[in-house]
């Protein structure tokens, strides 16, 4: 029988079959001076180990943890032990150094490359036979020639998207522990997962921290990482003189451009270096690629593609037989979610989905429904199953919410995406009908989070540095997770209880009203929201005619002077300048049409307004497609800098109305107050009726 097994997976062992049920996973983290996370990972490979053996790891009511069989079987087991030589690196540890050799050398000899990774000419070539298909996925090729050796055929570039995600795909949980570690001073290693320099790993995760993760900007913690990966391998590669061939596109007035440039600059003066041009150029391609946590912070200027996603919506609803098209969280978390995605199939950039075959699985129905409406409505683009898998998880999500009900406050850690968060919050909620609240936060915020506030916390990662308990689930919730959670519920009973007995109530009881029908004051408070939003945008609704051939820079001043004048926003020229911008940024042309939108948030506007100004004279402004158009009527859309939900689905009502068909398209260019005052009419009528009348 073939043992592999690591010195320390050794001493677990030894430790459990000595001092049966004495130790725990923490006790044996304390003893071995690592964390409880990387306990119960040598944990799983040694349950794998005990099965060789006929033999179980149990864990006892109080986490004491046996080694369960027959005697004979242990003492094969203990013989065994002590005829192995152990190593320290797994298989997996093995293909990662093979990995970054590899894209580090351009040709090897075998016999020297398993001498290096001390495994046999056998173990390396079934290594290269599993890597040869996943390098391929990233046009690089492998190349064996009998007699000669291994040559690696590809382009820096390449070289790079794969190295970024071999780390991302195989050892995610592992960087964000060593993470962890840096930030707390308890890594004295220079090299993190045999190749992140660790001083550069500690000041990228700081300034991207600083630079890019706050407000609006915070990434998914997927793509924060991919992110951090991708700057400091562009660092080391840099230092061994590994250069980009090319520059890929984009615009370097765009904010991700703008972002990485600073974060480029705070490395060079800290690591007194040079960054090349094309490298920051590559890394603002990769932070535009990438998903946020804020679907709220998207601006609704993505007209053509909202459309598509509203009959994207409208089309899964056909085939379920089920009617999402009124759910605006779902609208906004897939625009969120598909101009990033959009643009990674664009740039060849592959989105890694750790849940997609288990979605596959468990939602094959609603997962084909969602494929056949994306290649309906996307002809021009080939989605991956990653990213329809991404995609599902929003529909799950807004499939499970329709099913809520509530008693107890829950906090669910979930670093898996935007997605994954929400359809985990909405499933507990689903499942147990006690518990009041979910709230989701990424690992990033949980030590800015008082987690006593919680009287459950679930996550889908392991937590060493949590000094709180908590239940560790599958991002989808299998039964076994379910089951955890309803153990941990009914031995917990008489503490939540106690805990909760004061929080406010309403005076009307729980019986008295349908448990789907949220509370009366929240219903009051939407409805009033609505009423500001649309009085607001009917009181402000100014229709202009422009006689002089002049540029639409000066148009929009005018516009906002006038609003200034009539007291509906402050500091003019802040706002100008942040419309400037946003029209640096991409085109503002609505493509087909004679229209352009400008639009922003500033906190020098009050209140919603829409405003339409129709040129006698055309003026040239940049489409949304990035070509130059025509344009015949600029259509100016100013908000506040903090919307509420039911603001920013009228701000989106108003912008996906624009190019709702022809007929709309005419209205809005026809500068006819009358007309398009009562198409607004109908708009909001119809919002209402489907949105408050009937709740």
């Amino acid at each position: 029988m073939h043992v592999f097994i690591t010195s320390r997976e050794k001493t677990i062992i030894e430790l459990i079959i000595k001092t049966s049920e004495k130790h725990t996973a923490l006790s044996i983290a304390s003893f071995l001076k690592v964390s409880v996370r990387t306990v119960h990972r040598d944990l799983k490979a040694i349950e794998s180990l005990l099965k060789q053996f006929n033999l179980q790891l149990v864990r006892t009511q109080d986490e004491g943890l046996i080694i369960s069989g027959k005697d004979e079987q242990i003492f094969k087991l203990i013989q065994e032990l002590m005829k192995v030589q152990p190593t320290d690196q797994s298989p997996k540890e093995r293909k990662l150094l093979l990995v970054i050799k590899l894209l580090e050398e351009a040709s090897f000899k075998l016999q020297t490359l398993a001498k290096d990774l001390g495994v046999s000419i056998t173990t390396l070539t079934s290594y290269l036979d599993e890597l040869t298909d996943w390098l391929e996925h990233y046009s690089i090729t492998l190349v064996r020639r009998r007699g000669v050796g291994l040559e690696v055929v590809s382009t820096e570039i390449n070289k790079r998207k794969a190295l970024a995600n071999y780390f991302l795909v195989y050892f995610g949980e592992e960087l964000i522990e060593q993470l962890f570690l840096l930030e707390n001073n308890q890594s004295k290693q220079e090299k993190a997962l045999y190749y992140f320099n660790t001083a550069y790993l500690a000041e990228v995760d700081r300034i991207v921290n600083l630079k890019i993760n706050k407000g609006h900007s915070r990434l998914a913690d997927s793509d924060y990482m991919g992110l951090m990966i991708h700057i400091c391998i562009m660092l080391q590669r840099s230092e061994k003189g590994f250069q980009l061939e090319e520059s890929m596109l984009i615009n370097e007035a765009s904010n991700e451009y703008k972002l990485i440039k600073s974060v480029c600059q705070e490395l060079e003066a800290q690591f007194s270096l040079s960054i090349n041009p094309n490298d920051i150029t590559f890394l603002a391609v990769v932070l535009r690629a990438s998903k946020f946590q804020v679907a709220n912070s998207v601006d609704y200027d993505s007209l053509v593609l909202g459309r598509i996603i509203k009959r994207v919506i409208q089309d899964v609803s056909t085939q379920l037989h089920i009617d999402l098209t009124n759910d605006f969280s779902l609208f906004q978390g897939l625009l969120a979610h598909m101009e990033p995605s959009i643009f990674r199939i664009q740039q060849h950039l592959e989105a890694f989905n750790p849940l997609t075959e288990e979605i596959k699985k468990k939602y094959p129905l609603l997962f084909m429904a969602v494929r056949n409406s994306m290649e309906k409505e996307f002809k021009e683009l080939s989605f991956s199953d990653d990213e329809i898998a991404y995609v599902v998880l929003h529909f799950g999500s807004a499939l499970v919410v329709r099913e809520e009900n509530v008693v107890i406050k829950a906090l669910v850690v979930c670093p898996t995406g935007i997605g994954t968060s929400k359809m985990l919050a909405s499933r507990i909620k689903k499942e147990f009908i006690e518990i009041d609240s979910v709230d989701v936060k990424s690992i990033k915020e949980i030590h800015e989070t008082n987690t006593e506030r919680y009287d459950l916390i679930i996550s889908t990662v392991r937590l060493p540095f949590l000094a709180c308990e908590y239940i560790l689930v599958n991002p989808l919730l299998s039964d076994e997770d379910i089951n955890s959670i309803r153990t941990f519920l009914q031995k917990n009973v008489e503490e939540l209880t106690q805990k909760n007995r004061y929080s406010a109530k309403s005076n009307i009881t729980a019986t008295s009203i349908p448990a789907s029908r949220p509370p009366f004051q929240q219903i009051m408070k939407e409805i009033k929201e609505v009423y500001t939003s649309i009085d607001s945008i009917f009181d402000n609704l100014r229709i202009y005619r422009e006689s002089s051939e002049i540029d639409h820079e000066r148009i929009i001043a005018r516009m906002v002077a006038a609003a200034e004048r009539e007291a509906l926003v402050s500091n003019k020229e802040a706002i100008v300048q942040k419309l400037k911008e946003r029209e640096e940024k991409g085109g503002l042309g609505i493509p087909e049409t004679s229209m352009a939108l400008f639009h922003c948030r500033h906190e020098g506007v009050g209140k919603l307004l829409f405003q339409i100004s129709h040129l006698h004279y055309p003026c040239q402004v940049k489409g949304m497609d990035g070509k130059m158009m025509e344009v015949r009527n600029l259509l100016l859309m100013l908000a506040p800098e903090n919307l509420t939900i039911r603001e920013q689905e009228i701000l989106s009502l108003i912008s996906t109305n624009l190019i709702e068909d022809k007929e709309a398209m005419m209205i809005f260019s026809s500068s006819n107050e009358e007309m398009i005052r009562k198409k607004l009419e109908d708009t909001f009528y119809e919002y209402l009726q489907n949105n408050l009348i009937k709740e």
